[in-house]
């Protein structure tokens, strides 16, 4: 007999539930991940005390292992919904259902997401496991001093190919949160007269938090 969450991922509805309640986790974390990183204009000093806060942390790995399991099954939801959507799209009816109501955004939502997957492997291997190389981090973590994290993200950003690279990547995310932060409302069952302008107030999110990240690359590349 299949169980409850079987039920769940065989279901089309459902798939698209969890595919927007991981979208909306995943955001949560993105406005977490920039006003941390905002630090970083105070000065070196307070980034790299707010790194080592993170670093020592014993929740950490359960953290990192449990934001890898939301990626993957965002992904994997997703590409799953986008071939059903694009089957289902090839009647007449569902096409003459959809007639309208695609945006760029919308119909650009699988490949701004592998643009993201790529951005997000070069992130890590760029900041979490590059560091790992670098014999500052082994002195760091031997003896509990703060790693210069700081001159780490300078030194990468600074190269002109990565810093574009970051701000092609955080185009991709600002055109992907456009229609998935008014979507994800819909599709949750929250669309209502006297909600739907306050979700289109949040769309703005998606601009907020591209322009952030946008602003680290060129921040580094230009004025540092």
């Amino acid at each position: 007999m299949p169980t409850w969450l079987q039920k769940i991922f065989s279901s089309s509805l459902g798939k698209k539930y969890l595919t927007a309640i991981t979208g909306l986790l995943l955001v949560l974390f993105l406005v977490a991940h920039l006003a941390g990183n905002l630090i970083v204009y105070k000065d070196a000093e307070s980034f790299n005390a707010y790194a080592h806060l993170l670093e020592t942390n014993p929740l950490l790995p359960l953290a990192e292992a449990g934001l890898v399991v939301l990626f993957l099954a965002h992904i994997g939801l997703a590409v799953r919904v986008t071939l059903e959507n694009k089957k289902a799209r090839a009647s007449r009816y569902a096409v003459q259902a959809d007639k309208g109501r695609k945006t760029t955004a919308s119909a650009t939502m699988i490949w701004t997401g592998l643009i993201l997957l790529g951005f997000i492997l070069l992130h890590i291997w760029n900041f979490r496991i590059g560091k790992l190389s670098d014999p500052g981090y082994a002195t760091a973590q031997a003896t509990g001093a703060h790693y210069d994290l700081y001159t780490l993200v300078k030194r990468e950003l600074q190269q002109p190919w990565l810093a574009w690279a970051y701000v092609l990547g955080m185009g991709a995310l600002g055109f992907h949160l456009w229609h998935a932060l008014r979507s994800v409302f819909q599709t949750l069952g929250a669309s209502h007269p006297h909600l739907d302008e306050a979700w289109e107030k949040l769309r703005w999110l998606a601009v907020v938090l591209a322009l952030g990240f946008t602003s680290f690359p060129l921040y580094f590349l230009f004025f540092t």
